[in-house]
């Protein structure tokens, strides 16, 4: 199990590692340097606010169904000709309340033209996942990465062309960048939605509302959960556009886009690492396996992972700013700076939330998610008018925080597991000698990107030195089974 884990992650992260950098900094950051703050700013605002109540657009059904069916394949079958239906359904109630909620806050008509298409991203990306949380449920880990990435070959390519591919005299245009992501997504649910019916034995969507009462009821919890979460990793962006005057508003959340950026992209990884280990979790835990060595495992790889950039982007913030925009670099740093720390205890949710979700463990999940909620608006709502986006990425670090340590401990009395003092000392040694690493490695006479290479050859000899992986563990894991 253990090798089929490392091999699973490997595949997956390396398919997106070579796809999405390139659509993060190659034609993202490449729209955002080609239109102004003003624009941006109003775009990422608007595209944060179609995620604070998508949960009406899945209600929890995602994640219960991919432990369901981790658990039980048969559910597949059962089930999915009635939760199609059921997704159509909350599609249209989500694009009313939207709609309607972006008419009462106070949305302008350009505002408006530029939500619907959004809104229908969000459905058709919500849509992949529920499709895609079948296919990881029945543990094709495979498939699920060809198609987590299919999405986004299809934007590099037509976003490529019209970027440089000289085929018109107009300005690159942010609605453009909409449509085109709206196409990427349509194709994308239209393979998946085929892979999905060969292994369900599809019949014809229709309406059970019995069916719908009992699936939202044991789904519910997860709806909550999912709630709370978007609203605490989205909320920032909205109350920077509507708590600040229109153009300071705008601006600043250009600049937040711009220091965001690189912790989305950041996450990418964790993100990939937690759509198979929920489904593996669910069904060790269905099994009555032990799930320590997978959690180790787990949490290693990304304890190395979120500390390197974090202790990276602190260190190197004006660098690597500088390196992608050609606006507000200086004010992007100092908010990057900040809100990067944040990264390290966000992709460690993403194991313990993942177990903790894959136990049953909704209610203290849920728990958590509400309080975070409550920390990050009610710093935000506090210091925006003073602080700006700066306020934002103080509240991401603060509420992070919080989230993971409460998540760790709740995870630790849950399972029992043992955490030995040698273990933590090898923690604690490899955290201080990232630290230094990047400080001394600022300091060299060479140019910033060598010293920036440097600085990562650096830390994986510090990761093999601290014993914190051993390299012919490692290496076993590839021989024949």
């Amino acid at each position: 199990m253990q090798r089929k884990f490392i091999v699973n992650i490997i595949i997956l992260i390396g398919l997106n590692l070579l796809i999405k950098p390139f659509w993060i900094f190659g034609i993202d950051r490449t729209v955002q340097n080609l239109v102004d703050a003003e624009t941006y700013g109003m775009y990422f605002a608007l595209f944060n606010f179609t995620f604070l109540f998508n949960i009406a657009l899945d209600m929890g059904i995602t994640n219960f169904n991919n432990r369901s069916v981790a658990r039980c394949n048969d559910f597949l079958k059962e089930s999915f000709a009635r939760i199609f239906s059921l997704k159509l359904l909350l599609f249209v109630f989500y694009f009313m309340l939207m709609l309607i909620t972006g008419i009462v806050i106070g949305y302008n008509s350009l505002q408006i033209k530029m939500l619907i298409p959004l809104l229908i991203n969000q459905f058709l990306a919500g849509f992949i996942l529920y499709l895609r949380s079948n296919i990881s449920g029945l543990l094709l880990f495979k498939t699920d990465s060809l198609l987590s990435v299919i999405d986004r070959v299809i934007m590099i390519v037509f976003c490529g062309i019209l970027l440089w591919g000289n085929v018109t005299t107009q300005p690159f245009q942010i609605t453009w960048f909409i449509y085109i992501q709206t196409f990427a997504y349509a194709f994308t649910c239209l393979l998946a939605l085929a892979i999905v019916i060969h292994k369900s034995s599809f019949h014809t969507p229709f309406i059970d509302l019995r069916f719908f009462k009992t699936i939202l009821r044991q789904s519910i919890p997860f709806a909550i959960l999912h709630l709370f979460t978007s609203i605490h990793n989205r909320v920032d962006t909205v109350l920077i556009e509507r708590l600040l005057p229109l153009e300071t508003g705008a601006a600043q959340a250009g600049i937040y886009a711009s220091a965001y950026r690189l912790l989305d992209a950041g996450i990418i990884v964790a993100y990939l690492m937690s759509v198979i280990c929920m489904p593996l979790f669910s069904n060790m835990i269905a099994q009555k396996k032990k799930v320590n060595d997978i959690v180790k495992t787990s949490f290693i790889l990304l304890y190395i992972y979120g500390l390197i950039i974090a202790c990276a982007s602190f260190v190197y913030n004006h660098e690597l700013m500088d390196l992608l925009y050609v606006k507000h670099v200086t004010e992007s740093a100092a908010v990057f700076r900040v809100l990067m720390l944040s990264i390290f205890p966000i992709v460690l949710t993403y194991i313990f939330g993942s177990l903790l979700t894959a136990n049953g463990n909704l209610k203290q999940l849920n728990i958590i998610a509400l309080s975070g909620v409550g920390i990050n608006i009610l710093i935000n709502a506090l210091f925006i008018t003073r602080w700006g986006a700066m306020a934002s990425a103080v509240a991401a670090i603060v509420t992070h925080l919080y989230i993971v340590i409460v998540e760790i401990a709740i995870a630790m009395k849950k399972f029992q597991f043992q955490i030995s003092r040698t273990f933590i000392l090898r923690l604690s040694i490899f955290a201080f000698g990232v630290m230094a690493i990047n400080l001394i490695s600022y300091r060299l006479p060479f140019h910033w990107g060598i010293d920036f290479i440097i600085m990562l050859i650096a830390t994986l000899v510090l990761v093999f030195v601290s014993r914190l992986i051993n390299i012919k563990q490692v290496l076993s894991l590839f021989k024949a089974s």
